[in-house]
């Protein structure tokens, strides 16, 4: 049995990192909330503080 990866849009993921950079929520909690692995969002932090200074993100 494989397990489908899933995917998720841009704008998902910035919502995503709007609830816990503006909104305060914890990583942990909003993965709970949405069901989706904190791996996966901790890389979308990653990502979104490389844009906030001018730097381009992986992926």
């Amino acid at each position: 049995m494989t397990d489908k990866r899933r995917t998720f849009d841009d704008s998902f993921k910035l919502e995503v990192m709007r609830m816990i950079k503006d909104k305060g929520l914890g990583v942990s909690q909003v993965c709970r909330d949405l069901d989706i692995g904190d791996t996966a969002v901790r890389c979308w932090g990653q990502q979104y503080e490389a844009e906030q200074l001018g730097l381009v993100g992986d992926g």
